[in-house]
């Protein structure tokens, strides 16, 4: 019995791993079928279908194949690794959470995640920096040139750009070693000192010309030196070195030194011998032992010099003790210090020597000092600091490092690089290059470790919520954002941070969808809006509920909010207006008395506005007398069924996917942007809806915009913002001019008469229905208001964003002002998002790739009738792999928020779009250093910065264009072949040098393939479109030319 158990046991178990195969051979197809569906998408020629792969369907296949437990995160890590790097290497082990290779392997990353320095990541400068059995001597970094410099002991200097590439190197020929180098910022060179010399190196110069200057003899050898940063005078250098008899020297270097010797030398010898006698040298003795090691602090206006000696160990003092021989401050350690380091944040100075101890100083006090660290078991030979991180880095003489915090004085890590041979081992040098993250070190090889955070946050994929995001908000108050999914899990976190503060699951209820959010201005409440048209209200800092819409009796299809935007909000009333999928527009109000939110008012769906005149007046509702605190009950003109008739007429379409709203003194508009491509503009002060539309020139009719509308944007100039608004009060702007009916004052006689007068005035209006009235009431607000207009100076712009990638700027008179086309080497992807920030100097868009465009605006919103203010773009870089879904703009901090639909929302610098993190990280975030450049993992190519306006957007017309003078050319250009021709033939091919400089017609549209490739021509080549490439045109050849040509053909004849 037993044994026919462990038999069916068996036959179980092989079905299961034949089933297994197979799902992973289907899933295989699924995989390879996808790299070839996003390898189309990138070459333009990709059709969609039914069978298109998005990660919705990727993620369900997967699961029906591989079973539900697989994890959200590992497909939506897989899905990205094969849509960003097609030629990536795959394992079907990766869509379980399982890693092959030390690179990859997410168990590593657990292991190293508390470590400082990822030592497995180490690399190597390869190229030959080092003689034969020589070693490295000195790095120094060069921050404000992003430059390392390095010196070896027989006299190899080299620089290295930020990459670590060379830049320049020179073997400089001298019998004495090198002990030291750095850089000298005022004259551009580089200054390295031997046992009896100084050497100057001007790495600008020309290899002929005499670039490298040897100063000597110096009376003892020298050890060290740097160079002194606070020199006034711009060809003036200060030069400190110390020496092996306990001296500190000053060295005062200028241009005339080097220029004159430079006139005069010859051009083949390299090396220029200079008398020291000749230059400026004070020096002082302060150590009984060598100085070790020399250093300017700037930030302390000190220099320091340390020595073994046990007295004398460390000085600490103004550069002016060189010279007046007052007393010094001297630090006594035992056994000598031999290296020291100043933290800047810290405002510490840690020395260390060869008692192994680490100590830390205050500079002015010299007596004790204020922490010891022990640990290192020989002695320690060299110090740096991250002044960022507040760490410090020690290197002892058995090449073992110890990281340190400054703050709290523990170990954080200790690693020992025993890769190499011996001398690779034995490290000289070190050097820690705070803007990339990196330690430097020097032997026979260079070695830079990388910080581990610095690692993983370009490896890290960013995840905010596991779902992709529906809305994005920011709250001004608190400096606090909102985050949606579509899962209807809201978070809240702190921007400065990126800390979680708290969540709330099904915030609508289980299996209901949140899909918008808004934000009232004074922080206090939240308002969230769902799939099935609910509303709710929250208190923002508790997350309790307030208030809510309740679920109405509709098809939850029409009645999902796409948008939401808070009008007032205060303990006794709440207002919102919510955009439904249907297209009608609501407002949502709610009271201390009544229990849930309810619906006060309805904007009326636009009807077919008319070719020529796209504009449609409004009146009151003819049957009722309500009034309203935000905006008018109004209705379209009824005498609009002649225009249905008109088979010229453009039909507003009723899929609104956007609306803005501009709610300030003066202004009361609300505009809205369909899928058809039409902006409509409603202008309750004139009591006039508009379609916005291009006007053509030939017929002067107007044209909808052929792409349809993703976001609208008002665009308020600042001084205009700046005015108190008017979106809170209980009555509008539109009381003044007699649209509201009942005003609020009511205690005087002569208010009740005007009162009466405007009743009266609004009855006969609704009861005679007559156009002539109609026309002569607008004639007269129209006048109001543009006198009320005219005060504010700054009328407010209207930007679209469409599908075809550009930028409508409408006024509100409905003109196109100016239409913007993303600056880009790529083809025009769609814009899914605007935003400006507070003061509106700068628009930002993001597109349904990822991508972020800047243009800086507050010029063109001065005056925008004027041509000199143009619109520049100043920065364009890649945020996110998938669509933008929202961004905004934060002042404070000077950084731009985006959110996509991958599931992530990160934080980036405004003015050069620089990484700083994602929400939801293990870090805390830190955005006053913006020097790191590192990017995400699904992001490729750093920021561009645009520094000039893109050259061929803009069409030009020369005054004086380049002219071909035939006389002039014909006798510069003497060809034999010409010779030879006869004098009645034209010398066509004379013209190629001109057409040469015709600019290259560019193709926006890829050539059409009409055949994907044959397996016959092998793996690669059988692979690769084929395109269909228009006829040549056949080259007119002269007469001397095609005889030359026959006689070659047939020599024989």
């Amino acid at each position: 019995m037993s044994e026919k158990k462990d038999c069916d046991k068996e036959n179980c178990s092989a079905l299961e791993l034949l089933d297994f195969k197979n799902a992973l051979k289907q899933f295989q197809k699924l995989v390879e079928k996808t790299v070839i569906q996003k390898t189309k998408e990138r070459l333009g020629l990709y059709i969609k279908d039914d069978d298109e792969i998005d990660y919705d369907k990727f993620y369900t296949t997967t699961q029906m194949l591989l079973g539900p437990e697989i994890k959200d995160h590992n497909v939506k890590a897989f899905f990205r690794k094969i849509s960003n790097n097609l030629d990536a290497r795959t394992e079907w082990c990766e869509i379980f959470g399982y890693f092959i290779g030390e690179s990859d392997a997410m168990s590593s990353q657990l292991k190293e995640e508390n470590m400082v320095f990822l030592v497995s990541e180490k690399q190597r400068v390869t190229h030959a920096v080092v003689k034969r059995q020589d070693v490295i001597k000195g790095i120094v970094k060069v921050p404000h040139l992003d430059f390392t410099v390095t010196s070896s002991q027989k006299g190899v200097l080299t620089i290295f750009h930020n990459q670590m590439t060379v830049l320049a190197t020179i073997s400089v020929e001298d019998t004495a070693w090198i002990t030291g180098c750095d850089f000298l910022p005022q004259l551009k060179c580089v200054v390295a000192v031997t046992e009896r010399t100084v050497i100057v190196w001007d790495y600008k110069s020309k290899e002929s010309q005499n670039n490298c200057f040897i100063i000597k003899p110096m009376e003892n050898g020298l050890l060290c030196v740097c160079t002194v940063t606070v020199s006034d005078h711009l060809a003036k250098e200060d030069i400190l070195m110390g020496d092996d008899k306990g001296y500190v020297h000053l060295l005062t270097v200028t241009s005339d030194h080097f220029r004159l010797k430079q006139c005069k030398g010859k051009k083949e010898s390299q090396l220029q011998i200079l008398d020291s006698k000749t230059f400026n040298i004070v020096k002082r003795k302060l150590h009984d032992d060598w100085v070790v090691k020399v250093k300017y602090i700037s930030d302390l206006n000190c220099f320091g010099s340390c020595s073994s000696d046990s007295i004398h160990s460390f000085v600490l003092d103004d550069i002016k003790r060189l010279e007046d021989n007052l007393p010094v401050k001297e630090f006594a350690v035992p056994r000598g210090v031999s290296a020291f380091a100043y933290c800047r944040k810290a405002k510490v100075i840690v020395t260390g020597g060869h008692d192994k101890l680490l100590r830390l100083w205050h500079p002015a006090i010299n007596k004790r000092p204020t922490g010891k660290l022990s640990g290192h078991q020989h002695s320690i030979v060299e110090i740096v600091i991250n002044e960022k991180d507040q760490h410090v880095i020690s290197l002892s003489s058995a090449k073992i490092f110890r990281v340190w915090d400054i703050q709290t004085l523990s170990l954080l890590q200790v690693f020992h690089d025993n890769q190499g041979s011996p001398g690779e081992m034995e490290n000289f040098a070190m050097v820690f290059d705070n803007d990339h993250g990196t330690l430097i070190t020097g032997s026979v090889v260079i070695d830079i470790y990388p910080l581990t955070h610095m690692i993983q946050d370009t490896r890290q994929v960013p995840q905010t919520h596991e779902k992709s995001i529906n809305a994005l908000v920011y709250n001004k108050v608190f400096h606090q954002i909102l985050t949606i999914c579509s899962e209807s899990i809201l978070k809240v976190w702190d921007l400065e941070t990126g800390y979680q503060i708290y969540q709330i699951e099904d915030a609508h209820g289980l299996n209901t969808e949140v899909t918008c959010a808004a934000i009232e201005r004074n922080g206090f409440y939240l308002a969230t809006g769902a799939c099935d048209g609910t509303v709710k209200i929250w208190e923002f800092e508790s997350g309790q509920e307030v208030k809510a819409l309740p679920l109405a009796q509709h098809s939850k299809n029409e009645c999902r909010l796409l948008k939401i935007v808070y009008l007032k909000a205060n303990e006794s009333q709440h207002a919102l207006l919510v955009l439904e999928q249907s297209g009608k527009m609501k407002i949502i109000q709610g009271n201390s008395v009544q229990t849930y939110l309810y619906v006060t008012w309805v904007l009326p769906e636009a009807v077919s506005f008319p070719r020529r005149n796209p504009v449609v007046s409004l009146s009151l509702k003819p049957d009722t007398l309500q009034t309203h605190d935000f905006f008018p009950d109004i209705q379209l003109l009824s005498d609009t069924s002649s225009l249905r008739n008109d088979t010229e007429n453009f039909v507003h379409s009723v899929e609104i996917k956007c609306f803005d709203v501009l709610k300030v003194e003066g202004w009361s508009l609300i505009a809205t942007g369909s899928a058809n491509g039409a902006v409509i503009l409603w202008d309750f002060e004139s009591t006039s809806v508009r379609c916005l539309c291009k006007i053509n020139e030939d017929s002067q009719a107007s044209v909808l915009q052929a792409s349809g509308v993703n976001a609208v944007l008002f665009l308020v100039h600042s001084a205009f913002s700046s005015r108190k608004t008017s979106s809170l009060p209980a009555t509008t702007a539109t009381a003044r001019h007699g649209i509201s009916a009942i005003p609020q004052h009511k205690n005087s006689s002569s208010n009740l008469r005007k009162e009466n007068v405007r009743n009266d005035e609004i009855k006969i209006q609704i009861t005679t229905a007559e156009v002539t009235t109609r026309y002569s009431n607008i004639q007269y607000l129209k006048k109001n208001v543009q006198s009320s207009k005219a005060v504010a100076g700054h009328p407010p712009i209207l930007a679209s964003a469409h599908e075809n990638g550009c930028i409508c700027l409408w006024s509100i008179q409905g003109t196109l002002v100016k239409e913007l086309l993303p600056f880009s080497k790529y083809p025009s992807v769609p814009l899914t998002a605007l935003c400006t920030d507070t003061s509106a100097k700068m628009l930002l868009a993001g597109s349904k790739e990822g991508h972020i465009m800047c243009w800086s605006i507050a010029s063109f919103l001065e005056d925008p009738e004027n041509s000199k203010n143009q619109i520049k773009e100043e920065l364009c870089w890649s945020a996110h792999s998938t669509e933008v879904v929202d961004l905004f703009h934060e002042d404070e901090k000077n950084v731009v928020v985006t959110a996509s639909i991958d599931g992530s929302v990160r934080l980036w610098h405004a003015m050069n779009g620089c990484y700083l993190g994602y929400f939801g990280q293990p870090r805390k975030f830190e955005l006053s250093d913006i020097s790191r450049l590192i990017l995400p993992c699904d992001v490729n190519n750093f920021p561009t910065i645009i520094k000039e306006e893109s050259k061929h957007m803009e069409k030009k017309n020369f005054e004086y264009p380049l002219m071909l003078d035939r006389d002039n050319w014909k006798s510069l250009s003497r060809s034999p072949s010409a010779l030879r021709k006869p004098e009645h033939v034209d010398i066509n091919q004379d013209l190629k040098f001109f057409k040469a400089l015709v600019s290259p017609k560019i193709h926006r549209q890829p050539l059409e393939c009409f055949e994907s490739g044959y397996r016959e021509a092998g793996a690669v080549f059988g692979c690769l479109p084929i395109y269909e490439l228009g006829k040549p045109v056949e080259e007119s050849v002269p007469q001397g030319l095609r005889w030359n040509k026959a006689e070659t053909s047939n020599p024989t004849g």
